[in-house]
């Protein structure tokens, strides 16, 4: 049986999770609030409270990250599904910019394809043709992930609430057409400091990116806020995520769509 929501529930996880980012120490997993650990309507219900309560300060929502798309990320976090998140303007660095030190809590960074939309996805049942319609073109990107959460202790509903462990994002400067990518069979290497930490394909993301996206593009139809042209879409990891420290400097080449990086200031523990 699905757990009832409990507003008071709700308020704190999201207080919780809010004081973890305006303080930078970490807190507890919040599922520990929860009557029976909760589930993912009480998760997104966090979620949006911090979201709605990020807007009223006048921070701009510019589209949707989806999470655990890859099945070795899933494997790192201990979950079986996708979820998604809200991405903000002023979560975006400048492809070869610098991650201030101690801006983030705890920082992984991934390899990712962008989409960024030409046209509205308002269909519950959206379709790869649909996707491919609405696309305007892409970008590699880089997801700087972060979670609030002491340790990365999370479950679906931790990270879920913790508006999918968002954190930055970094984009290539070069838009690619989907005419000119098969982002099915696109490789990627991502480096840090030279070093090889991370590889994987497309295919690797749900089996495609364009599949990530149409699961994104359904959901949040069915939830009455759909995806509008001019979103970006962060379509999830095509390979293992690795951990950030100052001074670390990350570099990611997607084949056919370019390479993006970025480095994390010295200083401070992230």
């Amino acid at each position: 049986m699905t757990p009832a929501l409990d507003p008071s529930a709700v308020v704190k996880a999201a207080d919780l999770l809010a004081e973890a980012t305006r303080t930078g120490v970490p807190c507890p997993p919040v599922r520990d609030l929860f009557d029976g650990g909760g589930d993912l309507a009480t998760a997104y219900a966090v979620q949006q409270l911090n979201v709605r309560r990020a807007e009223d300060t006048g921070r701009r929502i510019v589209g949707r990250k989806i999470g655990l798309t890859s099945a070795v990320v899933q494997r790192q976090l201990g979950v079986d599904q996708p979820d998604f998140g809200a991405l903000f303007a002023d979560m975006a660095v400048p492809d070869g910019g610098e991650v201030p030190a101690g801006r983030l809590l705890q920082p992984k960074v991934e390899a990712e394809v962008a989409l960024v939309l030409g046209r509205d996805l308002p269909h519950r049942e959206c379709t790869v043709v649909d996707v491919l319609r609405a696309v305007d073109f892409a970008l590699p990107a880089l997801e700087i992930v972060d979670s609030r959460v002491r340790g990365w202790d999370i479950s679906l509903v931790d990270t879920v609430a913790d508006n999918a462990s968002c954190g930055l994002y970094v984009l290539g400067a070069t838009p690619v057409p989907l005419t000119a990518v098969d982002l099915r069979a696109v490789t990627m290497t991502m480096r840090r400091d030279g070093e090889t930490v991370s590889e994987g394909t497309g295919a690797a993301c749900l089996g495609s990116p364009l599949n990530a996206a149409v699961w994104l593009a359904s959901a949040l139809a069915e939830r009455g806020d759909p995806l509008r042209a001019g979103d970006l879409v962060l379509t999830g990891a095509l390979g293992p995520m690795a951990p950030a420290a100052p001074g670390d400097l990350f570099e990611a080449h997607i084949a056919d769509l370019g390479s993006v990086r970025v480095r994390f200031a010295e200083g401070a523990d992230q």
